[in-house]
């Protein structure tokens, strides 16, 4: 198995978010890896539903002034 086609700034990147060694993330099976981000995906979702940031919040309110 070859290594992941990722630029070395986002093999860092992931690496920090993910928690995981630069070198287990290079040579970690892209499926996993997939699986890996969107659970990071589904996790940041789930904060920001939780904690509304202002941004979001204006995002929320434009949103219902639409629909009504």
């Amino acid at each position: 198995m070859r290594p992941l086609q990722i630029s070395p700034e986002t093999a860092i990147a992931l690496s920090k978010q993910l928690g995981v060694p630069l070198e287990h993330l290079m040579h970690m099976p892209q499926h996993i890896l997939l699986q890996k981000i969107a659970e990071l995906s589904r996790k940041e979702a789930n904060s920001t539903e939780e904690n509304p940031t202002p941004e979001n919040q204006a995002k929320e309110s434009t949103t219902q002034k639409d629909e009504t």
